[in-house]
């Protein structure tokens, strides 16, 4: 394919079968086209002139995340769009494309320190308490408490991922990786109040909507966002951390991301923790 071919709609549609075939998560691959599709547009209003990879600039970039800025988007978000775009130039350099990538020496963002507000006890055993008439709200909200696992990763849990003898559950995370996570008394007893309420249905999921079927992330996060509001909890929640068998339940502002430390990544582990939100 020529240059003259090489549009940059084509480019980034090739870019993004390209990560469908490397096993990348959906949620993955929307926010990188995403991040992409909004600088092309950015680019289209201000150098009309650009159409193809070949004609984007280091400054296009440096101007674009200036733009970002005045737009008063932060240092996290500004530096996530950038990695979206260094990986997109990377593909077309590596598949011959590009002799280089003009995004290169485009400096990284400083990302924002953000301090951590820990709630109380109360606040956790409010969200609890609201979900205590409904098996499976409850039972979610358990597990997200003791384990730390994702949203996605609760969702994909089947039946036989459970092991009531050993008291563990199997977690089928990101690229296929499978581990193993003990469940304590609590989460235990609330699966199994839930599993005895569940529809005697073909569907093997092990959470399942109003419809009879596995919930959705939306739905999840949907339920999540419902008992914040009536446990009067004004910041969303962005994780749940269990640390040295005690819970806390971690908030900061709306669009705010941090980045995950202590996964649970064997049995037993100290630490866990997951995005909710």
């Amino acid at each position: 394919m020529t240059n003259d071919k090489l549009t940059l709609p084509t480019t980034i549609a090739d870019y993004t079968r390209s990560l469908m075939g490397r096993n990348i998560s959906p949620h993955l691959i929307t926010a990188y086209t995403t991040d992409l599709r909004q600088f092309i547009s950015w680019i289209a209003e201000t150098d009309i002139s650009v159409i193809r990879p070949d004609q984007v600039t280091r400054l296009h970039i440096s101007e674009y995340l200036s733009f970002l800025a005045s737009k008063g988007l932060t240092g996290v978000t500004r530096a996530r769009k950038l990695a979206s775009i260094r990986e997109f130039f990377k593909y077309l350099t590596e598949n011959g494309a590009l002799p280089s990538s003009p995004a290169a020496g485009v400096t990284m963002p400083r990302k924002e320190k953000k301090s951590r507000v820990v709630s109380r006890p109360d606040d956790y055993n409010r969200l609890l308490s609201l979900a205590g008439s409904n098996a499976r709200d409850f039972s979610i909200l358990q597990l997200f408490l003791q384990t730390g696992i994702r949203v996605s990763e609760l969702v994909n849990l089947t039946l036989s991922d459970i092991d009531f003898t050993a008291y563990t559950i199997k977690i089928h995370g990101k690229g296929q990786k499978e581990r193993i996570i003990d469940l304590d008394k609590k989460a235990t007893q609330a699966l199994k109040n839930y599993l005895a309420s569940r529809p005697q249905i073909l569907d093997r999921h092990v959470f399942l909507n109003y419809k009879g079927e596995g919930i959705s992330d939306r739905g999840v996060k949907k339920l999540i966002e419902k008992y914040r509001k009536q446990a009067g909890i004004e910041k969303k929640i962005s994780h749940i951390i269990r640390v040295k068998g005690k819970q806390f339940v971690e908030f900061h502002e709306p669009g705010k991301r941090r980045d995950r430390r202590g996964s649970p990544t064997k049995r037993g582990s100290a630490v866990a923790a997951a995005s909710a939100v």
